[in-house]
């Protein structure tokens, strides 16, 4: 940053503007193996207008902007890897309308998922996407999240309607309406949802409401087997059996909620299960579902028949990279997820849980299975080069594997720093494609450098 930039963003956000080590670490942290990657400074907007004026500064100055959020990502989406400025969103906080009678709402980008929900709850309405964590809706927008949920309701693809951006050069753009469908021109909104920041700052989301269930079961049960459970997700999927959640969490993870929760599950491969609808709809799927866990020999099935207890159960599930990382004290995880064809699930998870104990890792295998995406949270010693090594190449393995068997390098994580180096496998010349939108978009390449798409070879 040159002394210039400095100066005109401290005046415009005063205290709102810092270039403190503290700050500067906090913002250049991962929740991962990635290291620590501060930016030179970090700046709080607090309006869409300020934003527009943090990027008209740091184009005149070429100065890089990363967006930042709950930082919750895995892949080092926020890392300012090329220097420059934490655009941090978080106080840019408000439900800014709920529009009932259409099931929408219109917020800004620093407001959590937990948040919204709390401000629904008397509305009758919620909002689905549950990637575990408390993130932020501007960056699980940027990030095209999904989680637990997802089988169901569908990803942020499916439920953000419209978006108001940010330009590299400070041009303020809206996307998408509030009508429930257009052919007006290119699909703006889907180019954003996934761009990683690279393409503009999410300032404004217009976002699909879903009903609140009459009537909610879940259940977890157990099998001797990771093959046993996972066919036991296809047989559930290819039936059609309406789940609203349908989780897979191998042995490990169990050992692991055991110790972290004190869950007192056995010590096998477990599905956690929920249904939504009516009570005659919630108790015919159970029943359904129960059939086909009989057939493939499930046992120790026990309902969670409360709010509480559901509660409870799907707070185990989301805590469980915490609950890995204390399996194995003062480990760092390397998280990686693939997502392949259903029909293809239990061949990429079995092959990656061989590849895992061939490199001699602690690797528990978890997932949002009910869509074909699961992770492996792989539990490295810090500063062990080998151990990283030989985890990368279980990661490189599960990517070359998921395009092979006709899926994708990640189905949630987003790519970051960690997949960057599989798009060009994966997307062919398509890739290409991407760096001349970003470069049309942002053609001094200051909206965070050096993720999604190709180093650009000439300014």
């Amino acid at each position: 940053m040159t002394p210039d930039a400095i100066a005109a963003l401290s005046a415009l956000l005063g205290r709102r503007f810092s270039q403190s080590r503290a700050e500067r670490d906090q913002h250049g942290q991962s929740e991962t193996w990635f290291a620590l990657t501060p930016p030179e400074a970090v700046v709080w907007p607090e309006s869409t207008a300020e934003v527009s004026k943090i990027l008209k500064i740091c184009s005149a100055h070429r100065v890089p902007v990363v967006a930042f959020g709950a930082g919750s990502s895995l892949e080092g989406h926020t890392l300012a890897v090329a220097g420059g400025i934490s655009l941090d969103t978080s106080r840019m906080n408000r439900v800014l309308a709920v529009h009932s009678a259409d099931m929408q709402a219109v917020v800004q980008p620093g407001v959590t998922r937990e948040a919204l929900n709390t401000e629904l709850r008397a509305s009758g309405l919620f909002f689905p996407v549950d990637p575990g964590a408390n993130a932020s809706l501007g960056g699980m927008a940027a990030t095209r999240a999904s989680g637990t949920t997802t089988v169901r309701y569908g990803s942020m693809r499916a439920n953000v309607l419209a978006l108001e951006v940010v330009l590299a050069d400070g041009r303020i753009i809206r996307t998408g309406s509030r009508a429930a469908k257009t052919s007006a021109g290119y699909d703006l909104t889907a180019l954003l949802l996934g761009s990683e920041g690279t393409l503009g700052i999410i300032t404004e989301l217009t976002l699909r409401l879903h009903g609140q269930p009459e009537a909610v079961s879940a259940a977890v049960c157990a099998f001797d087997s990771l093959h046993a459970a996972v066919e036991t997700v296809m047989a559930t999927i290819q039936l059609g059996v309406g789940m609203a959640r349908i989780e897979f969490v191998d042995a490990a993870v169990v050992r692991a909620f055991n110790l972290y929760a004190g869950a007192e599950m056995p010590e096998k491969p477990h599905l956690l299960v929920e249904f939504h609808g009516s009570p005659a709809t919630v108790a015919e799927e159970a029943r359904r579902f129960g059939e086909v866990v009989a057939e493939m020999g499930g046992a120790d099935f026990s309902w969670a028949t409360t709010a509480e207890a559901r509660g409870k159960l799907w707070k185990m599930r989301h805590a469980a990279y915490p609950a890995c990382l204390a399996a194995r004290p003062g480990s760092v995880g390397l998280v990686t997820d693939i997502c392949v064809p259903i029909s293809r699930l239990s061949e990429a998870v079995e092959q990656t849980r061989d590849d895992i104990a061939a490199e001699g890792l602690a690797g528990p295998i978890l997932g949002h299975v009910g869509d074909g995406n699961f992770h492996a949270i792989l539990l490295l010693e810090k500063g062990n080069a080998d151990e990283l090594a030989r985890a990368r190449r279980v990661s490189g393995r599960m990517a070359e594997r998921a395009l092979a068997l006709g899926g994708t390098v990640t189905g949630e994580h987003g790519i970051g720093i960690g997949k960057r180096g599989y798009m060009q496998a994966e997307h062919g010349q398509g890739w290409q494609v991407m760096g001349a939108i970003k470069a049309a978009l942002d053609p001094m390449g200051i909206l965070n450098p050096g993720k999604v798409v190709p180093d650009r070879t000439a300014p």
